[in-house]
Parts: structure tokens; C-alpha cells; sequence
């Protein structure tokens, strides 16, 4: 099921590698850097599963809304007291060198819309307790919704359906779309797939 509404245009990605190893602890860095730098509203951001030679962990990335909160929040990034941050914004790069490549892969998966686990994104904040399949979509940024074991080709869930959010919803793109998979629960209801720690990160941001 889609929204009635997409995200278009290309917004500027900083790629942020600062060594964090699991997606608690790169949803912690995404809170922590959102609130350092400044991050306004409509920042999307997400966690990145790295797996190269030389590293092993999760990167993040951030897209401000336009290209001068972009310029913003990397000027405050290079001036942080965090000598093992590695950073990448286009052609720059801050920081270690194996680092920023892989901040640079994270940006660049995010820029392309096929990789990414979304953190931070618009209409996040409506997403506590319970809401239908109509308000999630109509909200957010979410413009796609899939049901684990339903048709990939059905009609998708009926917008009346109520969603358990579990105040922890983390879409990622898929083909260029912030897509959401979700599972069936008790009594016709549904759930996102992803469920939370037992002691959510940062539950004062959720």
C-alpha cells in the first residue's frame, strides 16, 4: 500500500562513520549528532549496516531538508571534539581517512534511495501508541507499506487497520521509496517487524 504523497527532490546526505557497532548504539549517535548539530525539522536520517574489509558496523547518514542546513550542520560537525568521527558530504571528507570512506558509502546508499534505515524522518513524531494504516501514511514520510506474507502484488492492508507502533517505527528505502514492513498481531492489527529493545535507545526522543 502507498501514501498519497512522495518525497521528491535530491537533498544534500552527510555520511557519518564515528566506529559504533550496533544499530542501538548508531540510533544513539543519529539522536546525539541531531541534537549537537542542530538538525531541523525534516532531517531524514538513517542507520547503514557496513561490512567491508576493513570495517565491521553500522555508519549513519543524515539529509537536512535543504542544501544551507546541509552546509550548517557539516560546518558544527567538523568543529566536534570526536577525533574518531569519519564524515563525507559530496567530495569532502573530515576526519580519519577509513572512516570517512565509509561515511562516504553510508551518504551514498542514502543519496540513491536503495539502502537505510530511517531514524529520524518527517511525521516520526505522530507514530506513538496506536494509529490506522491511513494516518501512518498520510503523516509521514512513509509511502509504502508491506505486509510480511502478504502478496507482494496485493491490495495492501485496509487503511482502517490499526498499527501498534510500540513508539518504535523504523522504515527503510527500498528502490527509491521509504517503504515499512510490517506483521500481523492480535485481533487483526498489525506491528512493525522491527521490534524495540527492551529498554528502547534514547526513549526521551521515541
Amino acid at each position: 500500500m502507498t501514501a498519497p504523497h512522495t518525497m521528491s527532490g535530491v537533498r544534500p546526505v552527510i555520511g557519518v562513520d564515528a566506529g559504533t557497532s550496533s544499530l542501538r548504539e548508531a540510533d544513539h549517535l543519529v539522536h546525539h549528532l541531531a541534537d549537537r548539530l542542530g538538525l531541523p525539522a525534516g532531517t531524514i536520517a538513517c542507520t547503514h549496516l557496513i561490512r567491508t574489509d576493513d570495517r565491521r558496523g553500522t555508519a549513519v547518514s543524515l539529509a537536512p531538508p535543504d542544501a544551507g542546513a546541509a552546509e550548517a550542520a557539516w560546518r558544527r560537525l567538523a568543529a566536534l571534539d570526536m577525533p574518531e568521527l569519519g564524515a563525507a558530504l559530496g567530495d569532502r571528507t573530515h576526519g580519519p581517512l577509513a572512516a570517512a570512506r565509509t561515511a562516504a558509502l553510508a551518504a551514498a546508499e542514502h543519496t540513491a534511495r536503495r539502502g537505510g534505515r530511517a531514524v529520524l524522518y518527517p511525521g516520526a513524531e505522530h507514530l506513538t501508541g496506536t494509529v490506522t494504516v491511513a494516518v501512518l501514511l498520510a503523516l509521514t514520510a512513509v509511502d509504502r507499506l508491506t505486509v510480511v506474507g502478504a502478496p507482494a502484488d496485493g491490495p495492501g492492508p485496509d487503511p482502517a487497520t490499526p498499527v501498534h507502533t510500540r513508539g518504535h517505527v523504523r522504515p527503510e528505502w527500498r528502490d527509491g521509496r521509504l517503504a515499512l514492513a510490517l506483521v500481523p498481531a492480535a485481533g487483526g492489527t498489525l506491528a512493525p517487524f522491527e521490534v524495540p529493545e527492551p529498554t528502547p535507545c534514547c526513549a526521551d526522543h521515541s
